[in-house]
């Protein structure tokens, strides 16, 4: 008996690979191995980095937080520890947020903990 492939489903996977390829430099983009290759890592990368686009926005805050508590006169852990001392329950990107877009909302939360 010869042997029989499901050539329609592997050419199928391979189709929607190099879909996601599409784009990628020189042999990423056609050469199926190389293709293959590429994507996978890219999975990788995506799963790292959504992780690391956490920690990178948590710094950002901070540091907006920070030139707006010293324009008040007051250093960020500073501000944070009063903050907490004052039961003020503000997470970091409601506070950046409001350091950036509402300055006299940020002002008055300063002058609170003061």
């Amino acid at each position: 008996m010869p042997r029989s492939v499901n050539h329609v489903a592997s050419r199928a996977k391979r189709k929607r690979i190099l879909k996601l390829t599409r784009g990628y430099f020189g042999a990423r983009k056609n050469v199926w191995t190389v293709a293959k290759n590429t994507w996978e890592k890219g999975l990788t990368y995506a799963y790292r980095d959504r992780k690391n686009k956490k920690r990178t926005f948590r710094a950002l805050w901070i540091q907006r937080i920070n030139a707006a508590a010293r324009l008040e006169g007051m250093s960020y852990s500073v501000l944070m520890g009063k903050l907490a001392k004052a039961g003020i329950e503000i997470n970091r990107k409601v506070l950046a947020d409001l350091a950036m877009n509402n300055p006299e909302a940020f002002k008055a939360i300063v002058e609170k903990v003061k």
